[in-house]
């Protein structure tokens, strides 16, 4: 039992540290910004894996995983490969927003500002 709380930790700290840094970056490249989705797609994997999620909600955060992708892969076909910053900015800021979903969804998540005392949001 404690591996798996283990692996879920080392999974959540590691999307916890790269998904905010790779905004840092004034221009993504789609390779990027897929790189950053597959982290995410790799956290749904293993929440499904430790039956944190359902695999109703496994498969509907994949499915905002890849829109998110093709969105980069679109983006970046009408401007000869490149992403501008806002857009980069737009695209890893909703792969945050999934990966903080994901986060409350497994109960490692936390509210600002929640009274609740175990820190996840309220059902």
């Amino acid at each position: 039992m404690r591996s798996f709380r283990t692996l879920k930790t080392v999974t959540l700290i590691t999307l916890l540290i790269t998904v905010p840094f790779a905004g840092a970056y004034a221009n993504a490249t789609p390779t990027s910004i897929a790189d950053q989705a597959q982290g995410v797609d790799q956290g749904i994997a293993d929440a499904r894996q430790q039956n944190t999620i359902t695999p109703a909600e496994a498969q509907r955060l994949h499915i905002q995983v890849v829109r998110i992708t093709q969105a980069a892969e679109r983006t970046a076909a009408e401007d000869h490969g490149k992403i501008s910053a806002a857009q980069s900015q737009q695209l890893l800021r909703r792969l945050d927003n999934l990966d903080q979903r994901l986060m409350v969804d497994t109960g490692s998540g936390f509210a600002i500002n929640d009274d609740n005392p175990d820190g996840n949001y309220p059902n």
